[in-house]
């Protein structure tokens, strides 16, 4: 299968096996489009493949260093502060957990870097009450 797939089955994998507060059931998707008008009030924790970035590590080897977006989005009281810092911790935690670390089920991946945008989209908050952030984990294999 493509590494960009066993990857993203691979940090599914990880955040299902942790402890997560709240708990955590990470599912794979395709598509990192969703009918928010339909988020419910369960934690849904998507993961995205989202690039591949292949370059020149030696005359017989690649580094592929492929991105994956975690999505973490929920229903909540968008007038109620303590919610939406429960699920920014979440999400912090998340990045903690992957972060310097090699996928028990990937471990020739390695973390390479973090980034968390959107924090918070505001916009899917205001209109649709529901909470979205986005981390973007990126992870290198030399093949």
């Amino acid at each position: 299968m493509s590494a960009v797939i066993d990857l993203a089955d691979a940090i599914a994998a990880s955040l299902n096996a942790q402890g997560f507060t709240p708990a955590v059931t990470a599912v794979r998707a395709h598509l990192p489009i969703f009918d928010l008008g339909k988020v419910g009030d369960a934690l849904q924790v998507s993961v995205v493949p989202r690039s591949l970035s292949i370059t020149n590590a030696s005359r017989a080897l690649n580094f592929f260093d492929i991105s994956t977006d975690i999505g973490v989005q929920k229903r909540i009281d968008p007038n109620d502060p303590a919610q939406i810092d429960a699920l920014l911790d979440l999400v912090e935690q998340i990045g903690d957990h992957l972060r310097l670390k090699r996928l028990d089920t990937f471990v020739s991946a390695q973390w390479l870097s973090s980034e968390h945008d959107p924090v918070l989209a505001a916009e899917h908050l205001e209109r649709l009450n529901v909470f979205t952030s986005v981390l973007t984990v990126t992870h290198r294999i030399t093949r």
